[in-house]
């Protein structure tokens, strides 16, 4: 059973040139269209197996972060199914999560305990998360008072600390440090020897390399390529450079 399974999945918008016009379409249903659709992905159709350390790889606008919030289940398709196997554990937008009037520590418990963790559970893991972290007193202070290095590391602690099955990781390693960054990477590194699938979404050529097993490389919402790590990286590499 793969982690993982899309078949023709879109993901449309309805975008208006005034606000009225999303009235005027509210109020003769049926006639006239007021909207243009904007597709952030369209037709895609890949499978992800369990282990797998999968890149996906673009240009600003792509559809990367979308193609992770569908898996993520936060968005839904427009159309097409989505079939993902095991718990999911998401990094995605800075802070996504997070109550800013909550301490870090009450915001361990809560978006674990949302990840289907036990009170017990938590308490068990929570040393390791905070160490991880490694925020010191700031654990016990609002998360609106973190700044945007302080939140990755703890919203990194708890993604990797609630036994992933499925681990999405978007970009988010880029606000830390070099040192926090190497330590993070070193635990993507144990999580795959574990079997743990990983989707992976940077800008980082280095990281891509290390870790990829598979890449999907995405323009304007549309795969234009699946398949092995370098051959997909050698031919997005030699498109931007040539662009």
């Amino acid at each position: 059973m793969n982690a993982v399974e899309f078949e023709r999945v879109s993901k449309s918008y309805a975008l208006y040139n005034k606000p009225g016009d999303r009235l005027k379409e509210l109020l003769s249903p049926g006639r006239r269209s007021h909207h243009r659709d904007f597709h952030a992905v369209r037709d895609l159709t890949f499978a992800i197996k369990r282990g797998e350390v999968f890149c996906i790889v673009g240009e600003n606008g792509s559809g990367k972060s979308t193609t992770l919030q569908l898996i993520a289940g936060i968005l839904q398709p427009t159309s097409g199914s989505i079939s993902v196997n095991g718990r999911v554990s998401a990094l995605l937008e800075l802070g996504a999560g997070f109550n800013p009037e909550f301490t870090g520590r009450d915001n361990v418990y809560l978006n674990a305990s949302i990840l289907g963790l036990s009170k017990s559970e938590i308490d068990r893991r929570y040393k390791t998360i905070e160490d991880f972290a490694g925020i010191g007193d700031f654990i016990g202070r609002p998360v609106k008072t973190y700044s945007s290095g302080m939140v990755v590391r703890l919203a990194f602690a708890v993604a990797i600390n609630v036994d992933p099955e499925v681990l999405l990781v978007d970009e988010a390693l880029a606000v830390g440090d070099a040192s926090f960054r190497h330590r993070c990477m070193r635990k993507v590194h144990e999580l795959r020897d574990r079997g743990v699938t990983i989707v992976f979404v940077s800008h980082s050529v280095s990281d891509i390399a290390a870790i990829g097993d598979r890449a999907l490389w995405l323009d304007h919402g549309e795969l234009l390529m699946d398949g092995k790590i370098d051959e997909v990286f050698d031919a997005y590499s030699g498109r931007t450079l040539t662009a």
